[in-house]
């Protein structure tokens, strides 16, 4: 008899069977909800809905928050291909670890809510509230009795403020998940968001995995994409985070696959419990916040590991309009960047000077055990890094700045016009818009070209 080539089963891959996560009924009743805030629409504000009380204690509109449901629907705004992937059937657990202080009441309940809400059961351990030192009443006991309707649900408290950083790791030091998820305390987590981080993980134990983070706005709580969406995290050379384009040589034939990202955003990630401890969990000599999500990021990649974005795991977070809250100590992000830098950029960390050369006397306090760490895992080199994780970055952030095309100083007459008095010609930007381009035109005295100050070119 001839061959007849078997159909590939979608249900059956590399020997594991595979199945649709979905909750088709959970999706249907979120479809049919309507009502403030619903299908993840802005708020209708009035003028008094807009005043600065509003945002004074959280940073984003608490008056707003508290006027949508607690279990709010949501668009889903997935690429079309990720309502029909499938995952592995046996996928590890997670403990949701989501750090918080003095977090607004309804902000804090809707992250939680939307975890419970479009989470599987069976993949949620727990969710562990880890409370770093809040003092408004509404974080106390009348947290608790909330939350003792949820038995999936407890909450830790600091004894003094630690910072985030501190206050993620004593969450993961007591997580009993086969893996970690970081949350913020400001989320709302979208559909079926959980099943594609913790199959990448279930792949391979060394994958970082990370949700695309979609803007919930801090006015009127309207869910949007990010813009340009789907991109590779990245970083100046001052130590900026910035996100640049997906290269061609990287984009999937289906843009639904996750991707490799060389640095995190830093809040909402996924990791294998027992790999975040074989790499050190965060570096513990690190303050408050700020420069971890460069340390787990260099860390993950130099060590062995790897780091993805997932764009069919979305999860929508509250960027605020400001941090409400003075850091204690008030330890600066500095430090922190500098130690990052010394124990892991090598000779890149030069780059980082000389942009700031302020950090060059700054102390990093005692990085010997990072560096043993290092060592140990035998982790690679920056230049490695640079080379082959994050070889696109200096086309749009080079390290050594390409020399000026021509520079010089500009002599300002009283018509602070820039003049060549022998062509009588004057720089001058189209329509005078800023960011145009410059050029010379004729120049007229009552035209109003740009008016020009104490410029260098």
């Amino acid at each position: 008899a001839p061959y007849v080539r078997q159909k590939k089963d979608p249900y059956f891959a590399d020997g594991q069977r595979k199945k649709d996560w979905h909750n088709k009924e959970a999706i249907r009743r979120d479809s049919e909800r309507v009502g403030n805030g619903e299908q993840g629409k802005p708020y209708p504000m009035t003028d008094a809905e807009r005043v600065d009380q509003a945002y004074r204690e959280n940073g984003f509109n608490i008056f707003v928050s508290d006027k949508i449901s607690l279990n709010r629907s949501l668009p889903d705004i997935r690429h079309p291909n990720c309502k029909n992937k499938l995952y592995l059937e046996k996928l590890p657990n997670t403990s949701v670890i989501i750090p918080f202080h003095n977090e607004g009441w309804s902000s804090l309940l809707r992250t939680v809510h939307s975890v419970l809400n479009r989470s599987p059961p069976e993949l949620v351990a727990e969710i562990v509230l880890v409370d770093d030192f809040s003092d408004r009443e509404h974080l106390k006991k009348r947290l608790e009795d909330y939350m003792a309707q949820f038995p999936r649900v407890r909450i830790l408290r600091t004894k003094r403020r630690e910072g985030l950083i501190r206050t993620r790791m004593l969450g993961a030091s007591v997580a009993i998940g086969d893996v970690i998820t970081f949350l913020d305390s400001h989320c709302e987590a979208n559909v079926n968001w959980l099943p594609p981080l913790l199959d990448r993980i279930a792949r391979n134990r060394k994958t970082i995995v990370c949700p695309m983070i979609d803007v919930i706005d801090h006015d009127h709580f309207g869910y949007e994409t990010q813009a340009g969406d789907a991109m590779r995290g990245a970083f100046d050379w001052e130590m900026y985070y910035k996100r640049i384009p997906i290269p061609p040589e990287l984009q999937k034939p289906d843009p639904s696959d996750p991707f490799e990202s060389p640095v995190m955003a830093g809040g909402l990630f996924a990791v294998d419990r027992k790999w975040f401890w074989e790499l050190g969990g965060y570096d513990a000599g690190l303050e408050i916040w700020g420069g971890e999500q460069y340390e787990i990021s260099f860390k993950v990649w130099m060590c062995g590991g790897r780091m993805e974005d997932i764009p069919c795991s979305r999860v929508g977070h509250i960027y605020r309009k400001y941090v409400p809250y003075k850091v204690p100590t008030g330890v600066s992000l500095a430090r922190n960047l500098k130690r990052v830098a010394e124990v892991w950029m090598d000779e890149y960390a030069e780059y980082i000077y000389q942009r700031r050369p302020e950090y060059r006397h700054l102390s990093a306090g005692d990085v010997a055990a990072q560096k043993e760490l290092r060592n140990n895992l035998n982790c690679k080199s920056f230049k490695w890094f640079m080379n082959e994780v994050a070889w696109d970055l200096p086309k749009f952030y080079p390290p050594v700045e390409p020399p000026a095309a021509a520079w010089g100083e500009a002599m300002i007459n009283s018509l602070f016009q820039i003049r060549n008095v022998g062509t009588g010609l004057c720089v001058d930007t189209k329509h005078g818009a800023l960011g145009s381009p410059l050029r010379l035109e004729n120049c007229v005295k009552d035209r109003g070209e740009a008016a020009w100050n104490n410029v260098q070119v």
